[in-house]
């Protein structure tokens, strides 16, 4: 599933490609007929994500909202003259001047008004691409992490605790920070949180730019190391994702994954000592020796 940086993209690149133009909207499938033909020839105002939902504002408080799922894509490109006949199951196609937009198999693709899209949008986590002013305080994700007992890698994923994290930066943020992915969230200090959620802004951010999912330090990186690069269809260089059985590039300790609620998780053991807490140690320090 595309994460939040992906969303974030998508958002700048339609509004470079659209934004206050009037578009020909559509729906050449059919499932979103009778929503594109109140927008067809209406001026798109806007694009936003907010964590992993896409929002396209038209005139009157009129809002597509787009969730792209496991298997949605949402292509933009240019085109030069004829618009070219849509391939595939097109759910929205967008036309502006100089490019063409066609959405295909996205999970949601639904007309709003702006009650329902705030209402959405209040259900939502914090999201780090966001300023803290506007949707991104990390304030509001610590009062729900600091005192839950619910595994930290859970609570990475939970959307109303935290926007448009998914797998990949989960496991590669708890590997960052060497934090067992089971420790309870009320085991973490405030001091740890605000570092976590600093690097995950940075990380994000850099997501956005490339368009894919970098987490690697230089130290770290093929060039630096001597090694391969990292092949996969999610692209990018990675500690812990999609890397089980495979040694660390930090401890050369074997990346281990498990089924957590539905998801694969990855962590490295090496790096990321299982989590005991203060009292389990006292109690075992301070026990009497067997005979």
């Amino acid at each position: 599933m595309p994460e939040g940086h992906t969303l974030h993209r998508l958002a700048l690149d339609l509004t470079d490609a659209f934004a206050g133009q009037q578009v020909r909207v559509g729906s050449p499938q059919g499932r979103f007929d009778a929503e594109a033909r109140q927008l067809d020839g209406q001026v798109l105002e806007s694009a936003e994500a907010w964590g992993k939902q896409l929002f396209l504002e038209f005139p009157g408080e009129r809002f597509v909202h787009i969730h792209l799922g496991l298997i949605g894509k949402l292509a933009i490109t240019p085109y030069d003259g004829e618009v070219p006949p849509p391939v595939g199951q097109v759910r929205l196609r967008l036309v502006g001047r100089e490019h063409l937009a066609d959405l295909r198999g996205a999970t949601a693709c639904d007309l709003w008004t702006l009650e329902q899209r705030d209402a959405c949008v209040a259900k939502l986590g914090p999201d780090p691409l966001r300023d803290p002013e506007d949707g991104g305080d990390p304030d509001r994700a610590w009062k729900r992490i600091g005192g839950s007992q619910r595994s930290i890698a859970s609570l990475l994923m939970d959307q109303a605790v935290l926007a448009g994290v998914g797998n990949v930066y989960r496991a590669e943020l708890l590997f960052r920070h060497r934090v067992d992915p089971l420790r309870p969230g009320a085991s973490l200090s405030r001091r740890q949180w605000d570092a976590m959620w600093d690097d995950l802004v940075g990380l994000m951010r850099t997501g956005v730019e490339r368009n894919r999912i970098d987490t690697v330090r230089d130290e770290h990186t093929p060039e630096a190391m001597g090694r391969d690069p990292r092949v996969d269809d999610h692209g990018g260089e990675v500690y812990v994702y999609r890397r089980a059985g495979q040694p660390c590039h930090v401890c050369g300790a074997v990346i281990r994954t498990a089924a957590l609620e539905g998801r694969n998780l990855f962590w490295c053991p090496g790096c990321q000592r299982r989590y005991r807490p203060r009292t389990a140690v006292r109690a075992v320090r301070g026990a009497t020796p067997r005979r």
